[in-house]
């Protein structure tokens, strides 16, 4: 049920409360959904003999009282005192290693319910290949600090391993795998539980929410596409939107970058050699040319370049990076290493048609840092061309699990050969890659709209897999679909000099579930969110303050100077329509 009413002075409070509002776009609207009323945790431990879902299985309940959830080995969260619920859904065998019949599928899952609760739901969209399930503690990247998390609000929040096991990527071969993996475990697991909450509180969830970055953005994107009517909100960060296209630009990646190397015979020291096409002290070159021809666009010298696109026209490749006269030395680019860089940055595409089989990445400060260089190069040998092969290709191409198989892999096709084969379907494998892993009706989202539900998005623009520019796209593309209305119910915000959910030299720690569950059940229209820098990011430059922040701007406005002020504090910058 939908509350129409005005609520000025609660809404007022709640900018002051949460420091998402600006003076220009916080503009109260009449019409939202109702806010989440709380409840009290009435069962743990017996669950199971209560609970009946089809195809079900609860395999343990039990109360964990106050205190921290590791849930890594850098990370722990705090948590009240909660029921953690484990089980798993839909439970056959399937096609496992070599197309064999002899591995065992459900869909795997973990719940987390706080005895005092706050009446909100909350799906915590894991990433990567995902395979196992993780900590239910409503994680998203560094949103504001171990007591940050959705669980530690009064949220009960589900995780899962979206209906496969590890190792990935085999489970490519089994077709089910493959759809669950792309959005059918999101289908079964939300109504089951919700229909358990209604057992633990004796009510369903009032407001539910639906949040992940990388392949767990990707997710949430589906999620907002195809589970419109089952959730609220969305926060969706560096999103894979268009996931097996950018694997594939990857492995276009490492086919330039083996230009300017030569491998070992013997096929020792792969990745070592790869590292060396473009080495990160020279990307450190190009970051530094950046810096100086586009860091003052926003009104001050800050080591981050807040006017993306004014930049991109700013800077040249060729003009502004010195090209090595003889032997590279680290102070300069060879014109190969140039002409690779610069094929790399415009994105793959198809040498029979000339169409993108990709966007396009801008240029940004943050190319230097260890997160884009591990993307280019680890992650594009290790993970890209098992996800290519295994996962979105029609039938699946494997290779063995080494790193002179997986090069041989990547170098033995044409990228437009990969690119057929993620659009490909069979008897057996009835929806391509691309069908089950991108969300459908991304640019209309009207289900979404109508219903009264909001997204948030969030976007580093030195992200090296997920190109910030498809993201970009998608936004004006949803906007122009809606009358230019798309910021009535989705906002997108660009993060400078952020890698791939997070790290690089930026202002990565942020709390955008707060600002959204006030839009959803307040009507308040979040404009600049506030960033802070990660004390313990080792990538900050020894000039930063650890206590610089920085307001986060709803796409197409930056964040500018306003000529006085502390250089270090949100405060002395406005968001403003880039020029």
């Amino acid at each position: 049920m939908e509350k129409r009413t005005q609520l000025v002075h609660t809404m007022a409070l709640s900018c002051l409360l949460l420091g998402a509002c600006g003076d220009n776009d916080s503009t109260p609207i009449t019409q939202h959904l109702s806010p989440a009323t709380p409840a009290t945790l009435n069962i743990c431990s017996d669950i199971a003999s209560q609970f009946n879902f089809e195809n079900t299985v609860i395999t343990s309940s039990e109360m964990v009282a106050a205190g921290k959830v590791q849930y890594n080995s850098t990370e722990n969260y705090s948590a009240p005192e909660h029921c953690v619920i484990k089980g798993y859904m839909n439970e056959r065998i399937g096609l496992g290693q070599n197309g064999q019949s002899d591995t065992k599928y459900a869909i795997g899952f973990e719940m987390r319910l706080p005895k005092d609760w706050n009446g909100r739901f909350y799906y915590q969209a894991n990433g990567g290949l995902d395979g196992s399930v993780s900590k239910a503690v409503g994680r998203l990247i560094f949103a504001g600090g171990s007591d940050s998390a959705a669980l530690n609000s009064g949220f009960a929040v589900i995780s899962s391993d979206a209906g496969h096991p590890t190792p990935a990527p085999q489970f490519g071969f089994d077709p089910q795998a493959r759809l669950d993996y792309g959005y059918n475990a999101v289908a079964e697991l939300t109504p089951m539980a919700k229909s358990l909450i209604k057992i633990a509180y004796g009510k369903e969830p009032d407001r539910s929410y639906f949040a992940g970055c990388s392949n767990g953005g990707r997710h949430t994107m589906v999620a907002a596409s195809r589970y419109a009517d089952m959730y609220d909100g969305f926060i969706v960060g560096n999103p894979g939107l268009h996931l097996p296209n950018a694997a594939v630009s990857q492995l276009y990646g490492v086919q330039q970058y083996s230009k300017l190397v030569t491998y070992n015979q013997d096929g020792s020291e792969i990745l070592a050699t790869l590292q060396k096409a473009i080495t990160q002290e020279e990307l450190g070159v190009v970051s530094q040319q950046l810096l100086k021809q586009c860091d003052s666009l926003d009104g001050l010298n800050d080591g981050m370049i807040n006017n993306t696109y004014a930049c991109q026209k700013a800077f040249d490749l060729d003009r502004d990076v010195p090209t090595c006269s003889g032997e590279r030395d680290g102070t300069c680019l060879s014109s190969t290493q140039k002409e690779v860089l610069s094929n790399i940055m415009a994105g793959p595409h198809n040498i029979r048609t000339g169409e993108s089989i990709y966007a396009n990445f801008p240029y940004d400060a943050g190319i230097s840092a260890n997160d884009w260089s591990g993307w280019e190069y680890n992650m594009a040998l290790s993970r890209d061309t098992g996800s290519v092969g295994y996962v979105f290709s029609t039938p699946p191409t494997p290779f063995d699990d080494n790193e002179q198989s997986a090069l041989s892999f990547i170098l033995s096709t044409s990228v437009e050969t990969f690119a057929d084969r993620i659009h490909s379907t069979s008897s057996l494998y009835t929806e391509s890659g691309y069908d089950f892993m991108t969300p459908p009706d991304a640019t209309k989202l009207s289900t979404l709209k109508e219903r009264g539900a909001k997204m948030m998005v969030f976007h580093g623009t030195s992200d090296a897999v997920f190109s910030a520019n498809d993201t970009v796209n998608w936004y004006k593309e949803l906007d122009n679909n809606n009358s230019g209305k798309a910021s009535e119910f989705t906002k997108l915000y660009l993060i400078p000099g952020m890698g791939h959910c997070g790290k690089g030299p930026t202002t990565d720690k942020f709390n955008m579930v707060d600002a959204l569950v006030n839009w959803v059940e307040n009507g308040v229209t979040p404009a600049e969110i506030l960033a802070s820098v990660r004390a313990e990011n080792t990538e900050l430059p020894a000039e930063w303050s650890k206590t610089r922040t920085r307001p986060l701007c709803p796409f197409p406005q930056i964040a500018k100077y306003n000529g006085t002020g502390d250089i270090e504090d949100a405060a002395s910058f406005s968001c403003i329509v880039a020029e």
